[in-house]
């Protein structure tokens, strides 16, 4: 079995960002809003500096990227036209003796009208593009993925969100080194010293939203970010990054599924790593079951905190807390009595989600355990496949993109598209204990962001029964953090759903409406 420190750091990619589909022609009042829209030359000088970064070690020079493009599109939205222009661009990034060593890609979504926030949005892995938040989340479009019964064949079609920001918020969404079409110009080993690994992430990653802000006369708009899973954790640490060494203030802060505190103690001692999943399996059944409300959600908090909590503690101390709470999480998950018995009413989230629904020969997604695929493997004794969503969305969120930035935007290029770069994260600096996450560093800039900024707002969102970020984690971590003035500065919230709870449009609006409550009050 994979134990649950294991499996929490193997994970493979996560989410964050949007996307758009729109028609062709740039007025002039529309471009005055999209200064990046005057990169129209080809760039002989990129062609060259690509060129001059190439070092021995790599295997090939790369033909430039396309210069900027851009389309104005337009929306009906609650009963109004929201026009706004679409732009795929790229931003340089270069190493300390200012060479060119790689080229960002963002697409930017920027409506009409003055005073306008902007906000910055990342997805996770490390090694996914921004695609997922893009449209999946918060984007002016979106295609279908993530949810229970669909197909990566279906039709990948891209219709308007009803739940997008883009009304309230500008959008930008990153796509790191190695994922979307950014790329490394250098070797695989400067490469790995330059952009994977947390910290050189966060500094080159700081640096494009400083540049694109200059590019676009955009440094005094109001600024926010938003992350989804890796993402959440960048987001903190962008943050404090940018308000103490890069010189720009955020506003707001938004994290999606986070994985905010990655180390939550050994198995063996502590009893944190079962408190933070057993809420998010219940809340799968109770999914099930119809009984998924905030009130009986908070009673299944109450007694992981309580009860639960101090029967791991005892353990074999007191011979009756094990039969007590197993008899307890068996009436609360709904699962096999002997299973529960036999894990000791500790649930390993890979066994959970292979027993859950044994029967039918199915395996449950650690992103949304109500999301299945067949096992292809169902008699092995551990799991022999990746998760059942991780494998479905990358055909269709990748068909949805490129179409979109090569045939609608009008961004043409060759170049391959990595929704979720396995070899991003297989060269990512995993020196550290935690692998890709720097220790408890996102939730310590988080508590540092705060102090820092009294002003600074924080929404921390999550799907009930998410097992790969569970809420659990947030809700401890959060509740860990002194009161600095206002006490609803950071907040949790959960919606129905898991990872990708914006998959479900109850709660994708439920997500659009507290995010527009914190931009209301700056």
């Amino acid at each position: 079995m994979i134990s649950a420190r294991s499996a929490f750091q193997s994970k493979f990619l996560l989410f964050l960002l949007l996307l758009t589909s729109f028609s062709p022609a740039l007025p002039s009042a529309v471009a005055q809003a999209a200064p990046d829209a005057k990169d129209a030359k080809p760039s002989d000088a990129k062609a060259s500096d690509a060129k001059s970064a190439a070092t021995p070690g790599m295997s090939l020079t790369l033909p430039p990227l396309p210069t900027d493009a851009h389309v104005e599109q337009s929306m009906q939205f609650e009963g109004k036209t929201l026009h706004y222009t679409v732009t795929v661009g790229t931003l340089p990034v270069r190493d300390s003796k200012g060479a060119l060593s790689g080229e960002v890609v963002y697409t930017s979504y920027v409506a009409e009208g003055k005073d306008r926030p902007v906000t910055f949005a990342f997805n996770g892995g490390p090694g996914a593009a921004s695609v997922y938040l893009n449209l999946g989340a918060i984007g002016p479009k979106r295609v279908a993925f993530g949810a229970e019964g669909q197909s990566p064949s279906d039709p990948a079609t891209l219709t308007d969100n009803p739940g997008t920001w883009l009304d309230f918020t500008d959008l930008v969404f990153i796509d790191p080194i190695g994922t979307g079409f950014s790329r490394s110009l250098v070797s695989e080993e400067e490469s790995k010293k330059q952009f994977y690994g947390p910290d050189q992430d966060i500094a080159y990653l700081s640096r494009n939203i400083y540049d694109w802000l200059v590019k676009n006369g955009r440094l005094q708009s109001r600024k926010y970010i938003v992350g989804e899973s890796y993402g959440g954790y960048r987001g903190p640490r962008l943050t404090a990054h940018l308000q103490s060494q890069t010189g720009v203030a955020v506003n707001g802060l938004v994290l999606v599924s986070p994985a905010l505190s990655p180390e939550a103690g050994s198995q063996d001692l502590s009893p944190i790593p079962w408190m933070t999943t057993l809420p998010s399996i219940v809340a799968a059944n109770y999914e099930r079951q119809g009984k998924l409300t905030n009130e009986n959600m908070a009673e299944v908090i109450g007694y992981t905190r309580g009860e639960y909590a101090v029967d791991l503690m005892k353990g074999n101390s007191d011979p009756a807390a094990t039969p007590r709470l197993v008899k307890k999480v068996t009436e609360l998950t709904g699962l096999d009595p002997t299973f529960v018995k036999q894990s000791g009413g500790r649930l390993e989230t890979q066994a959970f989600l292979r027993e859950e629904f044994r029967e039918t020969g199915k395996l449950g997604s650690r992103y949304d355990p109500n999301v299945t695929a067949y096992d292809p493997f169902p008699y092995n004794p551990t799991q022999e496949t990746q998760d059942p969503i991780l494998l479905s969305i990358i055909a269709p969120t990748t068909t949805a993109m490129v179409d979109f930035v090569t045939r609608t935007v009008g961004w043409k290029t060759d170049a391959s598209y990595n929704a979720l770069s396995f070899e991003v994260n297989k060269l990512w600096d995993q020196s550290s204990p935690a692998g890709a996450f720097a220790g408890s560093a996102s939730a310590t800039d988080l508590r540092v962001a705060v102090a820092t900024d009294p002003k600074l707002r924080v929404v921390i969102a999550h799907g009930w029964a998410d097992l790969s970020c569970p809420f659990m984690g947030s809700v401890l971590t959060v509740s860990q953090i002194p009161t600095m003035g206002d006490p609803t500065r950071v907040q949790v919230h959960e919606y129905p759903g898991g990872h990708m709870y914006y998959a479900r449009p109850a709660s994708s609006l439920a997500l659009r409406k507290d995010v527009m409550e914190m931009v209301s009050k700056h």
